[in-house]
């Protein structure tokens, strides 16, 4: 009888978290020209009973314009990309498909199977986005890029990168 209790309990906690941020990150470090909004992670605690994807075999993700020690101004732009594997919407798993986040100065990657933190330092790109322009401080930064499957849990190191730059 508990169990039965306990999974609306959590599917309706899993709802309020994904929704319970507002979208101020995105005006804060993105550039809204370059990105439209990323209004799938909220549906998203409802679909994650689905099996996790394979990694497709060679598949690999990579930053397309940025170099570990280049020195950039702000904003941003980055460029992503993936080899082996096809960029699509989140919202709906589908094998040997997935979508981009980048990680701020944060892990190098998430573990695999969890779902990606949607906040200031954990960019989502849900809509298949290919290119962000992010708005960071003078300095030094780590850019990581994490892929996803369509529920936003993360392909793990896997599927990731990182790179370093200088914010002049």
């Amino acid at each position: 009888m508990k169990k039965f209790i306990a999974i609306p309990a959590i599917l309706i906690m899993g709802l309020i978290s994904c929704n319970s941020g507002n979208n101020s990150e995105k005006a804060a470090t993105t550039d809204s020209t370059s990105m439209s909004a990323d209004t799938s992670h909220s549906t998203m605690a409802m679909s994650t009973e689905a099996t996790m994807p394979e990694v497709p075999a060679g598949a690999t993700v990579y930053f397309k314009n940025l170099k570990n020690g280049e020195t950039v101004s702000s904003p941003v732009k980055v460029e992503m990309g993936a080899t082996g594997i096809s960029v699509d919407s989140a919202g709906t798993v589908k094998p040997n498909s997935g979508h981009f986040h980048i990680l701020i100065d944060a892990e190098d990657s998430i573990p695999t199977g969890t779902v990606v933190a949607k906040d200031s330092t954990h960019l989502h790109f849900g809509n298949a986005q290919q290119v962000a322009n992010i708005t960071l401080a003078p300095g030094k930064h780590k850019l990581a890029l994490q892929f996803a499957d369509g529920a936003h849990r993360s392909y793990g190191s896997k599927l990731a990168t990182t790179v370093t730059i200088n914010v002049k």
